[in-house]
This record gives C-alpha cells, structure tokens and sequence, in this order.
C-alpha cells in the first residue's frame, strides 16, 4: 500500500496533504478518489485513508482507521557523520533512516572536504530532508528524524556530552576496542560518528579519547565512509538485540 507524509495528521477525519505528497499521489502514482492509502504524521502515528478528492495543487484524504506502523528501536542512536562529496552523503541519510536513527547530524572535521559554508548555502538540507521521507516511506516508519544543522568537530564533542558515544576509526589506532566488546550492552540512546574519506585526523582521536569517547573498530576492515555507518549500524541492532 502507498503512503504519503501527511503531518497535518491530527484527530480531523479529513487531512491535506503537502503539495509535493499530492502530486506524486495524483501525477506519479495516479491514484484516484476512493483508492485506500496510508498516512503518518512523522511522530508516530499512521492511519489507513481513502482519497476524498484531487484538486489542481490540493488532495485531500479521509481517514478510515488507525494502522500500526514498523517499530522504532529501543536505543534512540544519532549517526554523527563527517560530510561527503556529492550524492554520497544522501546514501548515509537514506540507509541510516532505514535503520532506524533517531537523528543524523552532519559534522566537519580536519580531513572533510565540504565546508560548511557549502551546505548552508548549497540547498543541501531540504534536499537531505526530502531523502529522509523518502526513506521513512519506504521503511514502514512513522516517526520523521531530523537531520541537525552541520557543526564541527569540536562542537559535536560538546553537544554529545553525557551520552553514550562511539567513535569508529581504522584497524591498527592505539586504544581501539572490537564492537564486540558491545554485546549484552543496551544504552538508552548512543551516537556514533562516522569519520570523513580521508580518515581521522590523529589530534582527533586524542580529543574524542580525553573527551570520555569510546573508540572502536570494525574487525580488522576498513570500510568506505559512505558504507560505514550502514554497516555500523546494523551491527550495532544486533549487538544491543535491538533489531
């Protein structure tokens, strides 16, 4: 069954949809009134809807009954992610909203090659938000996460303060645990930061370290930034039998 974004979801039996929602609706899927739907309001509340009518920039929807959506995981875990080039960065957000995030806050370190200036000025984050609905569609999801404003290094240190924080560098750094070590573990919320394709700057690690931050590897492999936190991730589920 296809379902549309409708965060004008309250106790009304009739909602509207947003603009670009009723238009893949109406003009990419070519839904018609009477067709059965479903709707979420990207906080957790979904209902099964009928199509009650189709204007030029307007369809609205009656709702029927309240549908169960897919679960959100137990550990509530923020992907801090250095910035990527291109359409790698839109990937991470699309994978890691499949898998469940809570937040994904993007992040410049020494060895980003993305400046800040260029996401706050590029469009990137309506472009990111659009891939996070996508995503949540696409997963059975109800709840929407937030993709946070950029910061850097420094300031993602001070934000994730008191909370459970893994950091994931290459094989071979000094004082790494295996995320095995993990197992039997389950922390209410967690973040974990991914760094940039040129890797960690050491002074980095040294920061994260002094700063209480848990540094792990992934086995003895050294995975691309645009697949590390898939990966991460989904190990992470099972370790913490969160799936």
């Amino acid at each position: 069954m296809h379902r549309f974004y409708a965060p004008a979801l309250t106790g009304n039996d009739l909602v509207e949809l947003p603009e670009d929602e009723g238009q893949h609706l109406a003009r990419v899927l070519r839904l018609r009134e009477g067709d059965l739907v479903a709707i979420f309001d990207g906080r957790g509340r979904e209902a099964l809807a009928r199509v009650a009518s189709i204007a030029a920039r307007r369809v609205r929807v009656e709702v029927v009954e309240p549908r169960e959506s897919a679960p959100e995981p137990r550990v509530a875990v923020t992907l801090a992610q250095a910035l990527l080039k291109s359409d790698k960065m839109d990937r991470v957000i699309r994978d890691a909203v499949m898998l469940g995030v809570a937040a994904v806050q993007p992040f410049v370190s020494r060895r980003t090659d993305v400046p800040l200036k260029a996401v706050k000025d590029g469009g990137r984050h309506e472009r990111w938000d659009r891939t996070v609905i996508s995503s949540v569609k696409q997963s059975g999801r109800a709840v929407v996460p937030p993709v946070l404003d950029a910061v850097d290094f420094a300031g993602l240190l001070r934000s994730s303060a008191g909370r459970t924080r893994l950091m994931f560098v290459e094989p071979g750094a000094a004082s790494v645990a295996d995320v095995a070590s993990l197992e039997g573990q389950r922390p209410s919320n967690a973040i974990v930061m991914i760094g940039p394709e040129g890797g960690w700057d050491p002074q980095e690690l040294t920061e994260a370290a002094a700063a209480g931050v848990t540094l792990l590897s992934f086995g003895g492999r050294v995975l691309r930034a645009d697949a590390a936190g898939a990966a991460v991730l989904a190990v992470l589920r099972y370790v913490w039998r969160d799936l």
